[in-house]
């Protein structure tokens, strides 16, 4: 089943290619967009199963690793990626019918959808890249993406705000491909299963240098504090479905790479008190930033912020307990932010603006709408049974469990995040649906004209809710799946021997791909054979011939 390794990544391309063929008609691009990505979220669904085994991993070209391109899917790789492709249907069915270009427009541009697609195979890419280099292609694939998306339109607002995020993620960029070249000049390679190898034989010092370098680079496109000042004025200008997919993937791309990054590379928690304080931080800081909003695109963003910080509260325990609660927190705010952001857009096209006093009212014009934020509201703030519940108390169990000092601070400020984060939802539900707007009468001779909500902005919200509710009914399962995801990351081992460790995969059929059984004994970089590809790819042995790695041919 490895074939369907790249059909997340390949299918979008594809369908982005004829997409623009099809730029004259609108219908036609949206079937089409449709088919590839749904298409994509069965391919990612089916790999799940399979990878709950074993990571499932494909060379490239036939060109087995580290020589050659990698596509490898764990669990932890396809729990992100199916709730980023889930995430990414919902989007495009709701802005099948809303204004993504213009505010004058009742449909979006011909680039648009393109452009959708393209983002959409570029976070595929990064959750399914094997190497740091191809991690990197993924990141500037959507980066690339998303700079078309967040100006559309053109307006000042949108131009500004882009190039606001143009700088800040073309310098993440320039960090990111800073340690990218450290790393190689250091150890010779690029894959990550081997780096998690050969990585250990570093100095402490050069360890550490490189592990902030790339830190610095994922926490920018995370937004972690206090790397986070760019979104808050980067994402409220651009269209309601455009800030809900980067609030929901963008920045679980940066946090997926700090797990992978932190845990695979990196093990032994030397930044883990760094990372800790960070979260706290992020958390509060996130938080008391929402509070001062009156705008409640500006508000939900904040929002965003501060609950970055709890996938950093379990990455910094550096447990399983922790991280499996770090996984399970990321996929339940990617679906909560990105439907949080979708209801602010119906908010804003009831109400014809994202100001809190003057969109008062709001609960009598759409009960349904106005039942669907509290829900949403509610899952984000941590009320049971919902998902973020679920979340939380797997973070407070762990900081429990890890005893530390540490551990306890987190807890402290994920209780107090939680808290103020209800007054926040509460203060903008009674203002926006409950309060009359203001400067409106109380009696009125002439009842005001309501806007009906598009029917397909209605259900693609309404869906992403019950996946929210269908995902708490299921926890046991899902919680179950991450906490081995969780154990496969501490443990490494289940990867590196993935990558690294399977016969037959190789450039010829003949070949055979002899990987070391004893991964502590790699010899240092100086020592390698110069000839690369007789190191990894040997003539199969016969029958009762052992082959050891490092044998010329």
């Amino acid at each position: 089943m490895t074939w369907l390794l790249p059909v997340p990544v390949i299918l979008p391309l594809l369908a982005a290619g004829l997409s623009l063929v099809l730029g004259r008609f609108r219908r036609a691009q949206l079937v089409v967009t449709v088919l590839a990505l749904a298409t994509s979220l069965g391919a990612a669904i089916a790999m799940a199963f399979e990878a709950d085994t074993a990571p499932m991993v494909l060379d490239v070209g036939s060109w087995a690793a580290p020589v050659g391109v990698s596509l490898v899917a764990d669990r932890l790789t396809l729990m992100m990626l199916i709730v980023s492709l889930v995430v990414t249907v919902g989007v495009l069915v709701y802005s099948s019918s809303q204004s993504v270009s213009r505010d004058e427009s009742s449909s979006p541009m011909p680039v648009y959808y393109p452009s959708y697609l393209v983002l959409s195979a570029g976070v595929s890419d990064a959750f399914l890249a094997g190497d740091l280099f191809n991690l990197y292609i993924g990141f500037e694939i959507l980066l690339a993406a998303s700079f078309v998306l967040i100006t559309l339109g053109g307006t000042r607002s949108r131009v500004r705000s882009g190039t606001v995020y143009v700088v800040v993620s073309l310098f993440s960029s320039a960090v990111f491909l800073l340690g990218l070249a450290f790393t190689y000049a250091a150890v010779g390679t690029v894959n990550m299963a081997q780096l998690a190898v050969r990585l250990s034989e570093l100095a402490e010092p050069t360890r550490l240098m490189l592990q902030a370098t790339f830190l610095v680079a994922f926490g920018i496109k995370a937004a972690i504090f206090p790397l986070s000042a760019w979104l808050p004025d980067s994402y409220p200008t651009a269209p309601a479905p455009v800030t809900a997919v980067f609030a929901g993937l963008l920045t679980k791309v940066g946090v997926y790479a700090i797990i992978r990054t932190q845990f695979l590379l990196f093990p032994g928690g030397g930044w883990d008190t760094v990372l800790a304080v960070l979260g706290i931080f992020t958390m509060i800081v996130g938080i008391l930033g929402a509070i001062a909003q009156d705008d409640i695109k500006r508000m939900v963003s904040f929002t965003l912020v501060s609950h970055i910080g709890f996938m950093v509260w379990g990455i910094s325990i550096s447990s399983k307990e922790g991280l499996g609660a770090a996984i399970v927190y990321a996929a339940h705010h990617i679906l909560v932010q990105t439907t949080l952001f979708l209801i602010v857009g119906l908010m804003q096209y009831l109400g014809g603006t994202t100001s809190l006093a003057k969109l008062g009212g709001l609960a009598g014009k759409s009960p349904l709408l106005a039942g669907m934020f509290l829900i949403v509201a509610f899952n984000l703030v941590g009320i049971p049974p919902l998902t973020g519940f679920l979340g939380k108390v797997g973070l407070a169990r762990a900081s429990v469990l890890d005893g530390t000092g540490r551990g306890w601070a987190l807890l402290a400020a994920g209780l107090i995040a939680s808290l103020l984060t209800l007054y926040v939802v509460v203060k903008a539900w009674s203002m926006a649906f409950w309060q009359p707007a203001e400067g409106e009468a109380s009696t009125s001779a002439e009842a005001p004209v309501i806007p009906k909500l598009p029917r397909a902005m209605v259900a693609a919200t309404a869906g992403l809710l019950l996946v929210q509710v269908g995902m708490a009914g299921g926890m046991n399962v899902i919680y179950g799946y991450a906490l081995r995801a969780a154990s496969d990351l501490v443990d490494r081992t289940p990867y590196i021997s993935a990558v690294l460790g399977h016969d037959g995969r190789g450039s010829g059929a003949s070949s055979k791909v002899v990987r070391r059984s004893d991964f502590s004994v790699v010899p240092p970089l100086n020592e390698q054979p110069s000839k690369a590809p007789e190191l990894w790819r040997l003539n199969e042995p016969q029958d009762g011939e052992r082959v050891r790695v490092g044998e010329a041919e």
